[in-house]
């Protein structure tokens, strides 16, 4: 089973059952995994830059650690899925790593967006 990087309305982990790398949905999948892992390149260097800006305000802060968690929940989801993957692995890894798959309930992708200045 390969966790796939998205997940379902209920923001619950999707599956994808096959031993076949190369099919239609697999392919996708790893198409977007790239994506994430450029994304997260991105948002790492948007990161990078408010926190070398002295000047930078609490929105500005707050904007860019939650689209860091953001991108870090997926870059996660990517190394377990992975990491699944590996011969040998037993995978399991998603349960060894804890319950990552809810942060987004706790840290609703928005939250940036409501003033608190």
């Amino acid at each position: 089973m390969r966790l796939l990087p998205w997940t379902g309305a209920d923001g619950k982990p999707c599956y994808l059952s096959t031993d076949n790398p190369h099919s239609m949905l697999s392919r996708l999948a790893d198409e977007v995994e790239a994506a994430q892992l450029r994304s997260a390149g991105q948002v790492l260097a948007g990161a990078r830059a408010v926190l070398g800006d002295a000047g930078a305000g609490e929105r500005a802060v707050r904007f860019a650690l939650v689209r860091a968690v953001e991108s870090l929940q997926d870059v996660l989801r990517v190394a377990v899925s992975r990491g699944e993957r590996i011969p040998g692995s037993g995978g399991n890894l998603s349960a060894r790593g804890g319950d990552w798959s809810t942060e987004q309930d706790r840290f609703p992708p928005h939250a940036a967006d409501s003033p608190h200045e």
